[in-house]
């Protein structure tokens, strides 16, 4: 059994043990939320929460194994261990995966002074007061999962009509899935003033299934778009880049600028609109209709720095816009471009990491156009960037968004493929203590040495460390 199948089925049982284990005990107990909406979706769920009239000091007697990482707002984390059916490895041991199951007391809540959190909550022995708290209709559904033990896959061999045989709905929420609808539960305005991330969640799912907004729930969306501000930005950034990677970027982006959050979370990004471009590079129009039909083109689990890279690619533009007597130019955008680009991982707090990777993105998604002109020295030192396949994907994409025309990305991608590592970096032939040994004062000028000597290695001019040393000798001097 392979790992990820024994995950998703052992997430299943481990869940559905639970409710087990919570009903033999006198309580309430069901699936709740993202993964009924995703089964009734035909979606394997990411993982299954279970919503319970028991009170988080009884959920923490009742299993062995759990954790009360937000007991007080009641919810208790249950670890389990699932095992598999069969040898998992060499050794033939059965596999065996750690699960944790989410695990929340049916409750009201009271007022959101600081728009994240409860100021306090109030357990209920009411399902249907539980699941009115709860942000949008679509994940406001509860599931008895006792009905689906007979099938061996609660996904894909259980039918529709049964699944919903099995559906608690107080809100709607099945209707709203059959018609495609993100609807806030109760009072929208209400909703998103109590958790302002709600207002980018709303998007991400609207987009994630390809479903509208429900008007009322979009003109409060609206109405409190500035809101977003008081959300940490690590949350939004989180948001963002869940809308980035899940296959829909250029619908939650067009969400997000039709709501007013796009202004809010990205100015940089919402000044591309109405920004023109050369028509004969640009035919499909202003920068953000380009940077639009790059997102359009991201793939579901696409790298988050690729995804924020297609995005921030261009956003040096509306800065630089000039018209000029012969077109329109937009002068040192990529300089530009990386100093916005640098503020923006900032301000989301992105690791170093990430922010290098976005950074050189930006950076270098113009160098293509020069790749059939560059020396191989430079070639190759452009091969050398972290994650190269992540430039030439950028430009495919950058390409396909504008002119269409792939040479230089073809013409790159063939020499990329077609070089070795070992090519690209080479051993040194001489290093700084080949030019000590040679009677050079270390300095500045050894760098220059260097990477002169380098450059020849690179075109393949010189070969061996005797012939580096000439090249030092003929350029720099003696000794």
């Amino acid at each position: 059994m392979e790992i990820e199948m024994l995950r998703a089925r052992g997430q299943f049982e481990a869940a559905l043990g639970i409710v087990r284990e919570l009903r033999a005990a006198g309580h309430e107990a069901y699936f709740a939320g993202g993964c009924v909406r995703d089964l009734l979706l035909r979606r394997e769920p990411v993982d299954y929460d279970v919503a319970t009239s028991a009170t988080p000091d009884v959920v923490l007697g009742l299993f062995r194994r759990t954790f009360a990482v937000g007991a007080h707002f009641g919810v208790v984390l249950v670890a389990t261990t699932y095992t598999g059916a069969g040898p998992s490895g060499e050794d033939g041991k059965e596999a065996r995966e750690d699960v944790l199951t989410e695990v929340a007391t049916f409750r009201t809540d009271g007022s959101y002074s600081d728009g994240r959190h409860p100021d306090a909550v109030r357990y209920t022995k009411s399902a249907e007061e539980d699941v009115q708290r709860r942000d949008f209709t679509i994940n406001g559904l509860l599931l008895d999962p006792v009905r689906l033990t007979d099938a061996a896959d609660p996904l894909s061999s259980v039918d529709s009509n049964t699944l919903r045989t099995a559906v608690l709905d107080f809100v709607g929420g099945v209707a709203d899935l059959e018609r495609g609808v993100v609807r806030a539960i109760g009072e929208p305005r209400r909703r998103f003033e109590e958790d302002q991330l709600r207002l980018l969640r709303a998007v991400r799912f609207a987009a994630r299934f390809g479903f509208e907004l429900e008007p009322g729930t979009a003109a409060a969306m609206q109405a409190l778009a500035a809101r977003i501000a008081a959300v940490s930005r690590e949350r939004v950034r989180d948001e963002l880049t869940k809308m980035l990677t899940e296959g829909q970027a250029r619908r939650a982006f067009e969400l997000l600028d039709a709501t007013g959050l796009l202004a809010a979370v990205l100015p940089e990004v919402a000044r591309m609109k109405g920004v023109e471009q050369p028509a004969q590079f640009h035919p499909e129009g202003d920068v953000w209709t380009h940077t639009l039909m790059l997102l359009e083109q991201l793939e579901a689990g696409a790298p988050l720095t690729l995804a924020w890279g297609a995005l921030l690619h261009d956003v040096g533009k509306p800065p630089t816009f000039r018209l000029a007597p012969d077109r329109i130019r937009f002068d040192g955008h990529v300089e530009v471009g990386v100093a916005i680009g640098a503020e923006i991982c900032r301000r989301f707090r992105f690791s170093n990491d990430e922010t290098r990777q976005i950074l050189e993105l930006i950076e270098n998604h113009m160098r293509f156009g020069d790749a059939q002109r560059m020396k191989d020295s430079t070639l190759k030192r452009f091969f050398r960037l972290q994650e190269f396949d992540q430039h030439l994907a950028l430009h495919r994409m950058d390409c396909l968004a504008a002119h269409g025309n792939l040479d230089n990305w073809e013409f790159v991608r063939q020499r990329y493929s077609a070089t070795p590592q070992e090519v690209m970096r080479p051993k040194p032939l001489i290093t700084g203590r080949e030019l000590i040994a040679a009677g050079y004062v270390p300095g500045a000028r050894f760098k220059e040495m260097l990477r002169a000597a380098e450059d020849a290695q690179l075109e393949g001019t010189i070969a061996t460390a005797d012939e580096a040393m000439a090249l030092v000798r003929d350029r720099f001097g003696s000794a």
